[in-house]
This record gives structure tokens, sequence and C-alpha cells, in this order.
């Protein structure tokens, strides 16, 4: 073992450990931390014995052991506990050295944190990490962004841990300045909760309405990921609706149905009202975990209020190939709309965003890893000014093709009572974004009558304000024009 390790690691929960393995399987050495040492002593002695791994007790002892500049990399909980472990890592460095953080952290903090750490002298790097537990341990996604004198001193490191596509590209690039980084990481999860909704609303179909059972969904899914939906998502539910309890049923229908969540999607969310971009179907998956959560306020309701009984007639081959396409559109407009999102803030906070590039670190490692991704690479390669991914000829042909299916599903699924949030907002926004016109004219009207708040004209150039005296009791002072 050398007496300097190439980088340290606070906070050996199951991604640090999974992480410091991954990086000493590459020939990195690597010194960990934790707060109980108690799990410092467990981890050297069980899962890291043999290995280039030096265990610490203390932050002196962490940072000492390191080679210049010194890389500390944090796998601690989001919030709070970051910024007090940061002041206490700021004396004991120097200036150069990098402090890195791996969580699920919000980015403004990061970009608030970049400033402050560089204001010490200091480098910062916020990234996201995707893959869970198995993706840490044998190659994730990773997604840095912060101080970018950074990346060199650290690009080996990542790019040699990280999750690799079909040519050896790593799954790992710079995504830009302060919180850019954890922002993108952030979209990521967001998707993730669309995908996710997606994939149980179809598994619901499947389910109430052609009263499949857990077997037959599974040769489905099976099927499903063969093909152009083929990802890590569809497998896992291929897998999950194949595995039985010990007394061989199904374990998945003994789960509680009350979804948790973190805050990743809630945050994408907020972020796209605050950008006013239409983030509809990530907003609906959102939605969906917390109606899951009144779990006992549903049941209650189940009592008392009535709708149609799920009944199927017809052809359940077509319908599934039906499935199967709203699945695929409603997937196209989840990445369409949180590629918007990254496009509004990369405008709001000046950062340079390589959007083919964030499809090739999301083509493997992470949690929304899929052949998809590769088309969406194709797509920005080809018009890197790209607007919409609807836009761009291969998904503009495959909704074509699809949206016949995904609109018979949508009916069906409304036809008998079974929410849809994600197909049917997924398809709504398909329908607004195709229109030249909508009914906005009118809302404009509305907001003028009662708030005098102005309005364009079709027939005068845009920029320019109007207000009417709708009742002939109102003057002609105006409210102040602007957008929230």
């Amino acid at each position: 073992m050398k007496e300097l390790s190439d980088i340290g690691l606070i906070g050996l929960a199951v991604m640090g450990e999974n992480l410091v393995l991954n990086m000493e399987s590459k020939g990195f050495q690597v010194s960990v931390y934790n707060r109980t040492t108690e799990k410092v002593d467990n981890f050297v002695e069980g899962r890291a014995k043999g290995k280039n791994i030096k265990g610490t007790h203390t932050l002196e002892e962490l940072v000492k052991s390191l080679e210049r500049p010194r890389k500390v990399m944090m796998m601690i909980k989001a919030g709070p506990a970051v910024d007090k472990l940061i002041d206490s890592l700021i004396p004991l460095l120097e200036p150069g050295d990098i402090l890195i953080d791996g969580g699920n952290t919000h980015f403004p903090d990061t970009t608030r944190r970049t400033e402050y750490v560089e204001s010490k002298g200091l480098l910062y790097i916020g990234t996201g990490v995707s893959g869970g537990e198995e993706g840490a341990l044998l190659g994730p996604s990773i997604m840095p962004g912060g101080s970018p004198k950074a990346w060199d001193a650290v690009r080996p490191i990542f790019q040699s841990i990280s999750a690799k596509v079909e040519d050896g590209t790593p799954c790992c690039d710079w995504v830009g300045e302060k919180g850019a980084g954890h922002f993108v990481k952030m979209v990521h999860n967001g998707i993730e909760y669309g995908d996710m909704q997606i994939i149980n609303e179809a598994y619901h179909i499947m389910k109430e309405l052609l009263g499949m059972s857990a077997d037959e969904m599974h040769e489905v899914f099976k099927e499903w990921n063969e093909g152009p939906l083929d990802s890590y998502l569809i497998e896992i539910t291929r897998d999950i609706l194949a595995y039985k309890d010990e007394d061989g049923d199904p374990l998945v229908e003994k789960i509680l149905d009350t979804a948790g969540q973190k805050g990743t999607g809630k945050w994408t969310g907020i972020s796209a009202l605050d950008l006013g971009i239409p983030l509809t179907l990530i907003g609906e998956a959102v939605f969906s975990r917390c109606l899951s959560a009144i779990k006992d306020e549903r049941v209650q309701a189940s009592k008392i209020l009535s709708g149609p009984k799920p009944e199927f007639t017809g052809d359940k081959k077509a319908f599934l190939q039906d499935l199967h396409d709203a699945v695929y559109a409603s997937k196209i407009i989840s990445y369409a709309q949180g590629y918007a999102l990254m496009g509004a803030a990369a405008e709001e906070h000046g950062w340079n965003l390589n959007y083919g590039g964030i499809a090739l670190m999301w083509r493997g490692g992470c949690i929304i890893r899929s052949v998809f991704l590769g088309k969406i690479k194709e797509a920005y390669d080809a018009d890197p000014n790209l607007t919409n991914l609807l836009l761009a000829p291969f998904f503009k042909e495959v909704v074509d093709k699809a949206q016949a299916g995904w609109r018979r599903v949508v009916s069906k699924a409304i036809e008998n009572g079974i929410p849809t949030p994600a197909f049917a907002t997924a398809l709504n926004y398909y329908d607004g974004y195709r229109h030249d016109r909508l009914p906005a004219n009118l809302l404009q009207a509305q907001r003028d009558y009662f708030g005098a708040h102005t309005y364009e004209r079709l027939d005068k150039p845009r920029g320019e304000f109007f207000h009417t005296n709708w009742t002939g009791r109102g003057g002609t002072t105006a409210s102040t024009t602007y957008n929230v």
C-alpha cells in the first residue's frame, strides 16, 4: 500500500462502500472515514480486507493520508450535514484541494457551496451519481459540475469507475459550472419518477382491466425488454413480477401500495414551475406518489365513491400492443419535457450543457438507462439547437405511429375508471404542443376583464399590449404587464 492515497471518501453507507470498492478495483488507493468509526473498522476488516483501502478515524488523519491536490468525496445525507462537514474540512485543506459532494443535493445548494469553497482558495465539485447499489459497485453514471479547474484532477478516477457504453465511452463527462451537475442529476431523477409511473400504469391496466396474472405480465415485460423499450426499469419490472414469496405467491401483490420519495422529483417540478416549463408528466408522477401515500383515506373513499367496474372486450393481444405504444410515446414526452427544462435552466444560469453528451452519460449505469437514449444523442448530434425532442425526425415518426394505440389506451382506461395520469397528461401535452392556437386568448381576456392585466393581439406586433374597458364601468388604466 502506498503512503498516500489517491482519494478520500467520507460516508460508508451502501453507496459510499461500493464506490470505494469500485475505485480500488480500478487501481486507485482510497482512504475512508465515517463519523461512526466502528463502521470504518468493520469495513476495513470485512469487504475491504486485503485491498488498497486505508481506514482513518479522524478527519485530520484522512486529510493527511491523501496526495496533493487532495480529493475528498463526501457521500453523506444531503442538507445541513454537508455544510457542517465542509466547515470542518476547510481548515484542514490547502489551496487547490478539492471537495466533492456525491449525494442527492439540491442544485442551488451546490451553487452556493461552490462559491463559498472557492472563496477559501479550494475547488468544489457537486456530482450526481446514479445506478443504485449495483451501479456504485460495478459502474454508475456520474454527472459532475462545479469548479472547472477541478475536473482534470478527478477525471481519471470518475471516468475509470463509471459505466461504459458499447464502444468504451465512459458514462461520465463534465456537465458545467456550479450546480449544473446536480441539476442534471435532479432532472434524471425526475425522468425516473416519470418512467416508473408510466410502467406502473401499464401494470395497473394489465392487472385490473385485462385480468392478467403476475406471471403473464412478466412475459409481456420480458418481451418489451427485447425491443425499443429495452431499459433497466422494464428489466427489473420483469424480474419483480416473476419473484415469488415463500408461499409461492407473487411478492409484488403483498406490498403495501404507498410510495415513498426523497424529494428530487418534487425539486424537478418546482424548478419547472420557476422556469415556466410544462413538465406535466413528471409533475403527475410526483402527485401520484402523494395520492398513494394517503392510503387510509383512499380505503375509506373506496367505500363511498363509485365508478365503472373494469371490463375488457376485444382483442387482448392487439390491446397489449396499444399499451406498448402508450408506454413508448409517453416515455418520449417525459424526456422531451425533461430536456426542455434543462434547456431553460442552461439559459437561466449560463450553463453550456451538452445535451447529446448527457444522453450518453445516461446510456449506461444509471436507473433510466435504456437503448432509447442512444436515439436522443443522435438527435442532438444532428441538431445541437433542437428545441424539442418531438421535432427530431426519429421521435416524430415514433409518436406518429404510436398515437392511435396511445389514444385507445387512455380512452379505454377512462371508460373503465382506471387512473392513468401519466399516459393522459403526456397525450394532453402532445396535443397542446402540436396546436398552433390554444384557448389562452379567452384566458387573457378573462385576466384583463377582472384585473386589467392586458393582452396582445393577433393583428398587432408581439410586445404591444392592450386593455379593454369590458364593462363600461372601468377606466383606461391597465395593470403592470409581467410574467412570473
